[in-house]
C-alpha cells in the first residue's frame, strides 16, 4: 500500500450552503476568519481570563472541527500544532469550518503548570464543566458550550506529564462509527482504545454527539519538532478523510495496531525505590523476557539491583524520564503487537535504517 491512500468515502452529509458559526458573542460568516480573545473566567483583582481561540469559516460547506490544546498548561507540544494549521495553512479551498483552541488552561498555561492554579483543579476532568459550580468547571463550561458542542468532530493534544515521554499514539472509543473513523484518519501507529476518564474532553464530546480524540504526543514544557510534524500530517489526513480540504490526500501510516484490550496493555511499575537506568527509551519493540530497566540504590550494590523485564512482546509507548522514583512509581506504558503487526514494524525499520545508511 502506498504512504498516501484517497478516501473512497464521500464527505459527510452537510448543509448545501455554508453557514456562520456562532459563539455567545460573536459570529463568524462563511470566507472569513477571526483571532478571538474570549473570556472565560477572572482573576483575584477582576481582570478577565481570556482564553486565545481562531475560527476559520471556510467559503464552501462542510463539516465544522475543533483542534484543542493544552487542557494542561504545560503541554506544549499541541499549542504549535494548534497555530499552525490555524495561521500557517492555505484554507482557501477549506469546506467547513476550524475552531482552533491553542490554549485552553490558560492560567495553568501563565505558570506553566499542569493544572488549574487554583485549588490544583484539573481542567481535563472537568468537563462539560456547569455554571455555578467550581472554577474549574465554570471555565470548561464556557469552553464546551461555545466552541466544542457546535462541532462535528474534535481531536484533542495532550503530551505525557512531567518526568515522563509518550510516543505519538491516539487515545479513541472505538466504539463508537465515527470516532473509529476518525482516529484511523488520523494515521497514527497506535491506536488505544477506550471511553476516557469521565470528565476528559473526549469523552465528554463524545457523549454529547462530537466524536473526539485526544492525541498523545512527546513531554511537557517543550516544542517537539518531529512530533509536531507527524501530528501535522495527522491533522491533514483528517481534514481529507471529512471532505474539509478536498485536494489532499488521507495518510497510511505503514502499519496500525489497536489496543482495545487491558492483557494487551500494562504500566510497569517500580517494586523498589532507587535509581532507574533505563536500557529502551520511547518507541522501542521489546520481546517477552527482555529488560527494559534496572533500579539500583545511591550504591550500585549488586545484591540490590531490581531488574524489570517485559512481560510480553510489545511496543513501549510511554517511558520514565525523570531516572529517581519510589516503589510503585510507572516506568514504561507497554502495548501489545499481534505478530503480523511486529513483522510490518521490523519491515519498516529495515527499511528506515537502509534510507539512513544512503545518506
Amino acid at each position: 500500500m502506498s504512504d498516501d491512500v484517497s478516501s473512497s468515502e464521500p464527505p459527510d452529509a452537510v448543509p448545501s450552503d455554508p453557514e456562520p458559526f456562532t459563539y455567545n458573542g460573536g459570529r463568524v460568516d462563511p470566507g472569513e476568519s477571526a483571532n478571538v480573545r474570549y473570556g472565560i473566567s477572572e482573576t483575584y483583582l477582576g481582570d478577565p481570563v481570556r482564553i486565545p481561540v481562531t475560527i476559520v469559516n471556510g467559503a464552501y460547506a462542510g463539516p465544522t472541527v475543533f483542534l484543542s490544546a493544552a487542557a494542561h498548561g504545560d503541554e506544549l507540544n499541541g499549542i504549535e500544532v494548534v497555530r499552525e494549521v490555524a495561521h500557517d495553512w492555505d484554507h482557501s479551498e477549506l469546506h467547513g469550518t476550524l475552531v482552533c483552541l491553542p490554549v485552553m488552561n490558560v492560567p495553568g498555561f501563565l505558570a506553566q503548570e499542569r493544572y488549574l492554579p487554583i485549588y490544583d483543579r484539573d481542567l481535563n476532568r472537568s468537563f462539560p464543566g456547569r455554571e455555578g459550580s467550581t472554577s474549574a468547571r465554570r471555565m470548561a463550561y464556557r469552553i464546551f458550550t461555545n466552541f466544542v458542542e457546535p462541532c462535528d468532530l474534535g481531536i484533542d493534544f495532550h503530551t505525557s506529564t512531567r518526568g515522563r515521554t509518550n510516543m505519538l499514539h491516539v487515545r479513541a472509543n472505538m466504539e463508537d462509527e465515527t470516532v473509529d473513523r476518525l482516529a484511523k484518519a488520523f494515521s497514527s501507529n497506535v491506536v488505544i482504545a477506550g471511553q476516557g476518564p469521565s470528565g476528559t474532553l473526549r469523552r465528554e464530546a463524545t457523549d454529547a454527539g462530537v466524536p473526539t480524540i485526544t492525541v498523545e504526543m512527546g513531554e511537557a514544557h517543550r516544542f517537539q519538532r518531529r512530533l509536531i510534524d507527524r501530528a501535522l500530517t495527522g491533522v491533514a489526513s483528517v481534514l481529507a478523510e471529512f471532505g474539509l480540504h478536498r485536494e489532499s490526500s488521507v495518510h497510511w501510516p505503514g502499519w496500525r495496531t489497536v489496543i482495545d484490550d487491558d492483557d494487551e496493555k500494562t504500566w510497569l511499575r517500580a517494586d523498589a525505590g532507587g535509581i532507574v537506568d533505563m536500557k529502551r527509551g520511547r518507541g522501542a519493540l521489546v520481546e517477552e523476557g527482555e529488560v527494559i530497566c534496572t533500579i539500583t540504590n545511591p550504591f550500585k550494590e549488586d545484591d540490590e539491583v531490581v531488574t524489570v523485564e517485559a512481560p510480553f512482546t510489545g511496543l513501549i509507548v510511554g517511558v520514565l524520564e525523570n531516572p529517581v522514583v519510589y516503589p510503585g512509581n510507572p516506568l514504561c506504558h507497554l502495548v501489545g503487537l499481534s505478530p503480523d503487526t511486529k513483522i510490518a514494524l521490523e519491515r519498516e525499520r529495515t527499511t528506515d535504517r537502509s534510507k539512513a545508511d544512503l545518506r
